[in-house]
């Protein structure tokens, strides 16, 4: 599961810059092929089983489109997003590898951390302690479902629920 999640991250980056690349926007061509030597390098890496090469690579991309100023180039995911990203894109590869009663299992379960999640943030008055800790149960629970651990996250899901009975949200 986490090298699915970590092959999903550097593919949407790469179709992210690719994209990029391939479109015409009028700016620097040098840096645009400076950035596109870089892709291809961060590509070949990848291929290689150099994860670690290739993601540095990719940011060293982010980090030079900022700094020759390119208004256009794509900006560096903040790591909410960028786990989101690598979620939708590990979809059609989980739906490969995981049986299909597993995959409806850990569906339901982040159906209902959405909804109960967001129900809580929905409560008036909340206390700073409360809300951090509705955060840290939810990033547990989205750890859990990222490893396709469903008792996991099914055991932090129940943590939500009893801080939204505690809150008087219906879970």
């Amino acid at each position: 599961m986490y090298k699915i999640m970590l092959d999903a991250e550097l593919s949407k980056a790469f179709d992210v810059w690719s994209g990029y690349l391939n479109a015409r926007t009028g700016e620097d061509p040098q840096v645009r092929a400076r950035l596109r030597s870089t892709l291809q390098s961060a590509r070949v890496a990848a291929a290689e089983g150099e994860l670690g090469s290739a993601r540095a690579l990719v940011a060293e991309m982010y980090d030079d489109a900022r700094e020759a100023g390119l208004p256009w180039a794509p900006v560096r995911p903040d790591s909410c997003a960028a786990d989101q990203q690598a979620r939708d894109y590990a979809k059609d590869e989980l739906r490969q590898v995981l049986p299909v009663d597993l995959r409806e299992d850990l569906d339901s379960i982040a159906i209902y951390l959405h909804v109960t999640g967001r129900r809580l943030r929905t409560v008036p008055g909340l206390d700073a302690a409360t809300h951090q800790e509705i955060l840290y149960i939810s990033a547990r629970a989205g750890m859990a479902l990222d490893l396709a651990h469903p008792t996991a996250a099914r055991r932090e899901l129940e943590r939500l629920k009893a801080i939204a009975r505690r809150c008087g949200v219906e879970p």
